[in-house]
């Protein structure tokens, strides 16, 4: 009895997943889904029955597991590595020319559309899915093979028992996302931006179960190893993964020339609108292994490939308005209120206009129908305006003369192109400035989102930072969606940051002129908030990189008795005072950096950035972003580009790692 209840389950899974194959993955299903369903209930009723036949390939097995504490840490055994990118056919030529250089002439190409997802890889072994992680940072990625069991077109088991370790693109179907919004915004909840970020959130989901009601699909593009086999080109290993029974984007192509990638670049530039998916650009990839191998790899990606990047999509829609906010240094910023538009697969209702000069540039009025774009395929901006379509019914736009939030009088300081509010107690500013306190480069708290803040500001229950730290379970409790776990994690947050070092702290208070970088050296030069309030304009001129103008600023932040009286509130509450971070070392006298300017640039292999940067602070040097005159000293590692160039023109001192690491030891 119990060896035939095994051979009918084995059968049924068998038989479902073919179905499931060829609905998901060929596209051409060969049964109503009412009979799927009919046979996979039949499955679940036999396995519930019999729980020891249970197994982790079976179809049952994809409708999300139990909810995770946390995703474990997984090594890619082969590094995931990023694309370089070309923008224009020039960069296209430039690719092949180098690639020609180095692997002849006779070299094909392999182009593929390069879908907008978050790149996973997947593990079988003897042809069963033991293991799906994310990219990360290419070395190091997340398990969330829970979740992507849940993709359908993502089989728990393989045609052949093989070992293997495969890459490609989990994404989300314009479709899915259009329907999982739909979902969102009847819950009252905040839309996903576009089908990327949900793809992202969906398979980062600690509850599978969410991952499962998502329709995720997945396309695989490489092999990273595969047992026992021998690919002599990536169009074999196309091939061959799609015969395993996985699932290939049917629309790349081989192309015997340059010429032919760019002939496919612009046919699908032109279809890319028609697609069920949302892609970003093209991939072009040497198809013959022995020639990438060739080829081989910079620090940071393969010589072998590189990924076309679509121009910015431009779209017409109307002006419907411009509303105007105000910023934590009294700024005023105008934000053009558009027809809702989808741009590069995110609906756009807000595009930012700078300041009055812009739209008096490119005469806006209300009515107008305007191009759009995203700059760098994020950021959302008016291009210009189609004047020719205008009607007489637009209308211009006047900035406004006084403040909308506390009706102070609009001032522009000589030089500036803003207008600003100065009035010190304008909510919009105390709000914003709040928000700016607990940012990630501030004082950096965890649960305090914008949301929060203009909670707690409009009830009342902070006017300025240090309130913050008066906050009490009572006072959150009573908030919306802050319940229990909430509140206590919140509360913890806040009593964690006052240990945060002075720069955070410096940083957070929106001194004018004092970024994250300015609020670091000023920490570092005067080690307490005392020695700095304390300080003239001539001792903060005297801290290199501390100009004029910053200078004025801080030392007439802390001329305010307001300024002063809150430092010592804070203080009450017991925040850190004092800088934390690296200082130089008694042997940083002796230190080849002592006193020297710095530039790190290029790939290390033993040392990361930040530490680097850490060692030559504790050794009494200063590590800058940018090449100039003053710069002293360029460490240049692997893949070193125009920071190097440029060091070699001006004839500044070059360190390779090794003299590098050989002067940390001395």
């Amino acid at each position: 009895m119990e060896k035939k209840v095994s051979e009918q389950i084995d059968s049924l899974r068998e038989l479902l997943n073919q179905y499931s194959y060829e609905y998901h993955v060929l596209d051409k299903p060969s049964v109503p889904d009412a009979e799927y369903d009919r046979l996979l209930q039949e499955l679940i009723q036999l396995e519930e029955s019999h729980p020891e036949l249970v197994t982790a390939d079976s179809p049952t097995q994809r409708v999300g597991a139990e909810p995770l504490k946390g995703f474990r840490k997984v090594d890619h055994r082969i590094p995931m590595l990023s694309l370089a990118n070309a923008f224009n056919e020039q960069d296209l030529r430039d690719f092949d020319r180098r690639v020609r250089q180095t692997a002849g002439d006779a070299v094909t190409y392999v182009c593929e559309l390069k879908i907008d997802g978050l790149a996973v890889s997947l593990s079988y072994e003897d042809g069963r899915f033991v293991l799906g992680a994310t990219r990360g940072d290419g070395t190091t990625g997340e398990d969330i093979t829970s979740n992507l069991k849940t993709v359908r077109s993502i089989p728990l088991k393989l045609k052949e028992t093989v070992d293997l370790e495969v890459r490609g693109e989990a994404f989300m179907p314009k479709r899915s996302f259009e329907a999982l919004n739909k979902v969102r915004e009847a819950k009252v909840e905040e839309p996903f931006a576009n089908p990327r970020n949900a793809a992202a959130g969906s398979l980062r989901q600690l509850n599978p179960k969410i991952a499962a009601e998502r329709n995720l699909d997945i396309f695989l593009y490489g092999v990273g190893e595969l047992a026992g086999d021998t690919i002599e080109s990536h169009s074999d290993a196309l091939d061959k993964i799609q015969a395993l029974g996985l699932k290939t984007n049917p629309e790349w192509r081989a192309c015997g020339s340059i010429d032919d990638v760019i002939a496919y670049i612009e046919n699908w530039t032109e279809k890319r609108p028609d697609l069920s998916y949302e892609i970003d650009g093209i991939v072009i990839k040497v198809d013959g292994l022995s020639q990438q191998e060739k080829l081989g790899f910079t620090a940071k990606s393969p010589r072998w490939a590189i990924a076309y990047k679509f121009p910015a999509e431009e779209v017409v829609t109307t002006l419907e308005g411009i509303e105007v906010s105000i910023g934590r240094t009294g700024v005023i910023t105008p934000t053009a209120m558009l027809t809702p538009v989808s741009v590069a697969g995110t609906t756009v209702k807000r595009a930012s206009l700078h300041n009055e000069d812009l739209i008096r540039d490119k005469d806006l009025r209300i009515g107008d129908s305007v191009v759009i774009k995203k700059a760098g395929d994020i950021i959302p901006e008016v291009v210009n305006v189609l004047t020719e379509r205008r009607t007489g019914d637009e209308e211009p736009f006047h900035m406004p003369t006084h403040c909308p939030e506390c009706d102070s009088e609009l001032i522009r300081i000589e030089g500036e192109v803003a207008l600003r509010c100065i009035n010190p107690k304008c909510p919009a500013q105390i709000r914003e400035g709040l928000i700016h306190f607990v940012s990630r480069n501030a004082m950096n708290i965890d649960g305090l989102g914008e949301k929060v803040i203009t909670q707690l500001f409009q009830n009342k229950l902070i006017e300025d930072v240090a309130d913050l730290y008066t906050l009490k379970h009572d006072d959150l409790i009573q908030m919306e969606r802050m319940g229990e776990k909430s509140v206590n994690n919140l509360l913890e947050a806040i009593d964690v940051s006052k240990q945060n070092s002075l720069e955070r702290l410096l940083f957070g208070l929106g001194i004018r002129y004092v970024g994250s970088k300015a609020a670091k050296t000023l920490a570092q030069a005067f080690k307490t908030m005392d020695e700095l309030t304390q300080a003239s304009e001539e001792d903060l001129l005297a801290v290199s990189e501390i100009g004029d103008k910053m200078a004025d600023s801080i030392h007439t932040y802390f001329q305010n008795q307001e300024v002063l009286e809150l430092i010592e509130e804070l203080k009450e509450y017991g925040l850190n005072m004092a800088y934390l971070g690296p200082v130089p070392t008694e042997g940083a006298a002796d230190s080849p950096f002592k006193d020297k300017t710095v530039v790190l640039t290029g790939k290390m292999e033993k040392l990361a950035r930040d530490e680097a940067k850490e060692e030559i602070e504790r050794l009494g040097g200063k590590v800058t972003g940018s090449v100039s005159k003053k710069t002293d000293i360029v460490v240049a590692g692997e893949d070193a580009g125009s920071k190097l160039e440029k060091a070699q023109k001006l004839g500044i001192e070059i360190w390779d790692e090794g003299r590098f690491i050989d002067a940390l030891d001395r």
